[in-house]
């Protein structure tokens, strides 16, 4: 992992096209900007990791596939 120190309202950046910026410093937290091309997915980390548990706890869930088959649509 690299670690940098930055200031407000400086920036650091990834590859040719990705830049993050830092816009706010207080106590406990820092706000960031991030300048990166529409097509890049960019998520926070622990949503992500939420969503995959649900996943993964939905995937082992048991269905009665015998009463889905008898509904009519």
């Amino acid at each position: 992992m690299l670690v940098l120190a930055r200031k407000k309202d400086e920036s650091i950046l990834i590859g040719d096209n990705i830049e993050i910026v830092i816009t706010d410093i207080t106590e406990d937290k820092v706000k960031i900007g991030i300048e990166a091309p529409r097509h890049m997915k960019i998520f926070r980390k622990e949503l992500l990791e939420q969503i995959q548990d649900e996943n993964i706890k939905s995937a082992g869930a048991k269905v009665d596939l015998s009463a889905l088959r008898k509904t009519k649509i």
